[in-house]
């Protein structure tokens, strides 16, 4: 089971990235995804979740407009399509796969309901 994410970079305030998530060794269909950050010196955070369908969203509230997530099933493949990049944004993105195929909305950004992590990729938000 691999999870491989990739898209970072450095960008500049106001700029877009679209991270990438490539699993695997398993099929992405079943799972949902998660994508979480870590900046510097703070806590892991939890920033968008995707059902296993590609039904149900979900965001934490200070990317909500700015970040979408989406999921190719037949690619094997999740996105996270970020805009109008802040400089707070700047953190380490990890993917990482749930347990099941789809969360309540109480758990979906809560890195306890996620079996498997991707490595990380740096994105960097800086003029």
């Amino acid at each position: 089971v691999q999870l491989q994410a990739s898209g970072g970079g450095l960008v500049q305030p106001g700029g877009s990235l679209r991270l990438s998530c490539a699993a695997a060794g398993f099929p992405l269909v079943n799972y949902a995804i998660g994508w979480f950050r870590q900046a510097p010196g703070k806590e892991r955070e939890g920033v968008s979740y995707i059902s296993s369908t590609g039904g149900t969203t979900y965001y934490t509230d200070s990317v909500k407009g700015r970040f979408t997530i989406s999921r190719d099933n037949l690619k094997n493949t999740a996105y996270l399509q970020m805009n109008n990049l802040k400089p707070e944004d700047t953190a380490v993105y990890y993917c990482a796969r749930a347990r099941s195929g789809a969360l309540f909305s109480g758990y979906r950004l809560s890195g306890a309901q996620y079996a498997s992590w991707g490595q990380g990729t740096q994105v960097t938000v800086s003029s």
